[in-house]
């Protein structure tokens, strides 16, 4: 990552923006540097993540490293010709549906939502229109939800919701019904951690922690865990050990693997995000 040292002139730190690596981290540019680039098509990022139990084989910064990692390789992807500017990953999310095991750190729901919106008003009065909330956390989903509302009606921000996972995997990765039961700690998460950071993961501890939405698909004719038809649970009402899915079939190739396509997935919405036009938001201005 190039730092920013101060320049003469604002004319001399705007040139030398633009003819920087397109991949920026707030946190390391100054305030000149920030001031100087330009906003027209830049795309800000809020990583969002937690700090939660993930079973007895996973560390409780499981969604945060997953985080840390998409970012390291979307880094050396994202061409030249896309401005995107990465914010300090927030690590702890809404997490209350794990909160009866121990470890788990939790924002409430409103004080998450009202962090991210103050965020997303810093970033308004730099001037920047379009962002993205990149996500790694299930529970973050209904938080970022509201959020981007609120940026849109206080800012006429484009601000997009966007859950790493949703992106999918490739074509044969994982089975279907990993995909659909599988949704904490499973052969999914661990693999990603095996790739990024597996000196934490534990495979002596690795099992087939199969939830209960396994059995109401048959017990049941529409209620679900989650989807189309959910309920508000916690994480011991699927699962004892606080794990979802089968992660003894993990491995580090799967890992890159889904790394890989998920990266690739998110520059193509970073593009998109860059070219959409804001004039649809200020018909009404």
């Amino acid at each position: 990552m190039r730092f920013f040292s101060p320049m003469k002139n604002a004319a001399d730190e705007r040139r030398r923006v633009r003819r920087r690596l397109v991949f920026l981290k707030w946190a390391e540019l100054s305030s000149p540097a920030i001031a100087a680039l330009d906003k027209t098509r830049l795309v800000a990022v809020l990583p969002v993540a937690a700090v939660e139990q993930h079973g007895p084989h996973l560390p409780l910064g499981t969604d945060l490293f997953i985080a840390e990692g998409y970012i390291e390789r979307i880094a050396f992807q994202v061409p030249r010709d896309l401005d995107a500017v990465f914010l300090p990953v927030q690590a702890v999310g809404k997490s209350d549906e794990h909160i009866t095991f121990a470890g788990t750190l939790t924002l409430s729901p409103a004080t998450a939502l009202a962090t991210w919106v103050e965020l997303g008003d810093c970033l308004a009065r730099a001037g920047v229109r379009r962002l993205v909330l990149m996500n790694t956390h299930g529970g973050n989903v209904p938080v970022i939800d509201l959020v981007a509302r609120t940026l849109r009606v206080k800012h006429r921000m484009l601000a997009v919701t966007c859950s790493m996972h949703r992106f999918g995997y490739p074509v044969g990765l994982f089975t279907d019904h990993e995909r659909a039961h599988g949704i904490h700690g499973g052969e999914i998460e661990t693999s990603l951690m095996l790739a990024f950071r597996p000196e934490l993961v534990d495979l002596t501890h690795a099992g087939d922690f199969s939830p209960y939405s396994v059995a109401m698909e048959s017990e049941f004719a529409r209620l679900r865990a989650n989807h189309p038809v959910g309920f508000g649970w916690l994480a011991e009402d699927l699962s004892a050990d606080g794990a979802m899915g089968d992660a003894r079939g993990a491995t580090a190739l799967k890992g890159e693997a889904a790394t890989e396509f998920g990266a690739r997935a998110f520059i193509e919405l970073l593009r998109d995000v860059a070219n959409f036009d804001l004039e649809r938001f200020d018909h009404h201005v």
